[in-house]
């Protein structure tokens, strides 16, 4: 029989929250761009509402435009423009939420974003006051690619350590070629998407930058330097985003609509 405070979360009020910004450096205005006739953000939108596991899916923004085109389709919370990160938007929307018990973060652009990932972050919460995804690292670029984020978990599932570096170091391959040294380990990808429980969240956005956040530029790192549990869910998902105008045809492409 399971404790009852793990019982008891299995009718926690999950909400989905989704930060979008309309200034990206590399992709203005991307959650309004047009993907075979329908905004980014709806596309994100209508896959989160697929996740039975979320009671609700708020889009989280600062900016008009996004306002009032996803209010045709989702529930919409204006934030502070002066948030730092997506965390701190959600977090602003989560302590407005009373009857609220935890959220999922889910990136703006993933439109294709499977769903039982979702269900799989929120599920988790069961367990631990934090939680995330990861899927196995299949391609020699992800390997050694240090915009490509790599976790090592505990034998109950919990994450060690997050880098951008190739973590572990299989010592007996350094002299191997990148194949036999990626086929050595169960190498693993991070996955943009998190959940959290109400207080944990709070919590976290408060508390300054850690150093190893400030080393590896990893916010998740500030929760495991203060001692936050963060249970890994490992998934069978590669995430397809959207980062620059060329990306939209990739998406298109794989939604077979290109």
């Amino acid at each position: 029989m399971l404790p009852g405070w793990i019982a008891n979360l299995r009718f926690m009020h999950i909400v989905g929250v989704i930060p979008a910004r309309y200034q990206s450096s590399r992709f203005p205005g991307k959650p309004l761009v047009d993907i075979g006739g329908k905004s980014l953000i709806q596309r994100v939108v209508e896959q989160c509402r697929r996740a039975e596991s979320l009671s609700d899916v708020i889009v989280a923004t600062d900016d008009d435009r996004i306002a009032q085109h996803a209010s045709a389709f989702c529930r919409v919370e204006m934030t502070d423009p002066n948030h730092p990160c997506g965390t701190d938007r959600v977090a602003e929307v989560v302590e407005r939420l009373e009857d609220c018990d935890g959220a999922v973060n889910i990136q703006g652009d993933e439109p294709m974003m499977d769903p039982s990932v979702i269900n799989e972050v929120a599920k988790a919460l069961e367990l631990a006051p934090m939680t995330t995804a990861a899927t196995p690292i299949r391609q020699v670029e992800d390997y050694e690619n240090t915009n490509v984020n790599k976790v090592i978990l505990n034998q109950r599932s919990y994450a060690i350590y997050f880098s951008r570096r190739t973590i572990p170091c299989v010592r007996d391959q350094l002299d191997q070629p990148l194949e036999s040294q990626l086929a050595a380990f169960p190498f693993l990808k991070h996955l943009g998407i998190y959940g959290y429980r109400r207080d944990t969240l709070l919590q976290l956005v408060g508390w300054p930058v850690s150093p190893l956040e400030q080393a590896e530029k990893l916010e998740q790192l500030r929760a495991l330097d203060h001692g936050v549990p963060i249970h890994v869910s490992v998934v069978d998902y590669e995430s397809i985003g959207v980062d620059t105008p060329e990306d939209v045809q990739r998406v298109l492409k794989h939604l077979d609509i290109g």
